[in-house]
């Protein structure tokens, strides 16, 4: 007995349809970097997580507001337009998630970075120190060694 198959796959309409939403909540740290290095007009990359995570490292071009404080301050540093990323540390962080969903009850066009801070990093992408900006050797797990973009 399959073990993959014990449970039926959905039809090919219901996945197109839980496929095509997840992409219109999620993106990733490869398509983020691209469009910040495109400077992709109206897109405004949160760092959702705290004070003392943002000085540690962040992402050059982000904005800070950790996810506490966005229902209150967000009208203050994104404009009401943009398209909105939120990312915390990683995938064992909801942080991200919870500032996406304060975002998008004040009415924000909003996307969580899958991923999050861990994933940039491990990829190889500069971050933002109090040192300057710094980066790491891209993890042969997470993204090909040889270029900063997987072709997915």
């Amino acid at each position: 007995m399959s073990r993959v198959s014990s449970t039926a796959p959905a039809s090919p309409d219901e996945a197109v349809r839980h496929f095509a939403a997840r992409l219109a909540f999620e993106t990733d740290v490869s398509d983020v970097h691209a469009d910040l290095q495109d400077e992709v007009p109206g897109l405004v990359v949160v760092d959702s997580r705290s004070d003392e995570s943002w000085e540690q490292g962040h992402l050059p071009g982000a904005f800070h507001l950790p996810t506490a404080l966005v229902t209150e301050r967000a009208h203050l540093v994104v404009p009401r337009a943009a398209t909105v990323v939120t990312y915390c540390w990683g995938p064992a962080c909801n942080g991200a998630t919870r500032a996406a969903l304060a975002f998008a009850q004040l009415g924000y066009r909003v996307k969580e970075m899958i991923g999050g801070y861990e994933y940039w990093v491990r990829e190889g992408f500069a971050v933002q120190t109090p040192g300057g900006r710094a980066s790491t050797p891209a993890d042969p797990l997470t993204t090909p060694v040889s270029t900063a973009a997987c072709g997915c």
